[in-house]
């Protein structure tokens, strides 16, 4: 068993070696409408097309420290998840401000909130606040600004 500290001095055992989550697979009826959505309203940075046929099947995004590969539904790659679906995905991020920020951002890109401010729990084990709101696909999407 392996121990670690959250930010909050508690310590946390864990059997695992996982050391975190590199990149997360999402399935979205319009790619580029999706992507775009994610550059306008969360700064994404488009690094990875992989075209099938001419047509882009997977498109690599990152999102500040996080990887979002945005696969288009029936692209023709078998390694995928049992029901590959346009939103049935619930993704948190951290967010670097605190959460009037982040609701001011998403004010200002016209995003409308599905809920929050909301307190929650961060991975850590931090209390902080989170805001909800829905992509293109209906994907749910938390942004969480820890205290």
């Amino acid at each position: 068993m392996k121990m670690w500290a959250g930010m909050t001095g508690d310590t946390i055992a864990t059997r695992s070696a996982v050391t975190g989550i590199d990149h997360v697979a999402i399935t979205v009826a319009d790619i580029d409408e999706t992507c775009a959505f994610y550059t306008r309203v969360l700064d994404a940075d488009v690094f990875m097309d992989h075209k099938i046929d001419g047509r882009t099947a997977v498109r690599g995004i990152r999102i500040g420290g996080a990887m979002l590969n945005v696969h288009r539904q029936g692209n023709g790659i078998d390694l995928v998840a049992r029901l590959p679906t346009p939103g049935s995905a619930d993704l948190c991020f951290r967010w670097g401000g605190d959460i009037a920020s982040a609701k001011a951002m998403l004010a200002e890109a016209g995003v409308p909130l599905r809920e929050g401010p909301v307190p929650r729990t961060s991975s850590r084990g931090v209390r902080g606040q989170s805001v909800y709101f829905l992509d293109p696909d209906g994907n749910l999407i938390e942004l969480l600004a820890e205290d």
